[in-house]
């Protein structure tokens, strides 16, 4: 199995910016792609960005321009730079993992945008 810890949520102010980070261990061999969803309060849990092991991304409509997903295959991390941050980026942000296993996902950090 893969195990995922995020960090690196918190509150900022729109416009602002964050970086979040996500650790994979345990059986990381298995991961061919991972990323990130966000479910905010009464709203479907909805896909931000992922990366697969080639470099191939894809980003939810409302996150292109301003956030940037990468990884580092070596450290088995993944990141996600955040920019611009509006009000509707409030969410839970949880880290995903896929591939040949079972999916994987982290426990979840918050991010916060205020006004």
């Amino acid at each position: 199995q893969v195990q995922l810890v995020e960090s690196g949520g918190g509150l900022v102010q729109a416009g602002g910016s964050l970086r979040l980070s996500c650790a994979a261990s345990g059986s990381v061999f298995s991961i061919s792609v991972m990323g990130w969803y966000r479910q905010a309060p009464g709203k479907q849990r909805e896909l931000v960005a992922l990366m697969d092991n080639g470099g191939i991304t894809s980003y939810g409509v409302s996150m292109k321009g301003r956030f940037t997903i990468s990884r580092d295959n070596a450290k088995n991390r993944a990141y996600l730079q955040m920019n611009s941050l509006k009000l509707e980026d409030t969410a839970v942000y949880y880290c995903y993992a896929g591939g040949t296993l079972r999916d994987a996902w982290g426990q979840g950090t918050q991010v916060t945008v205020s006004s």
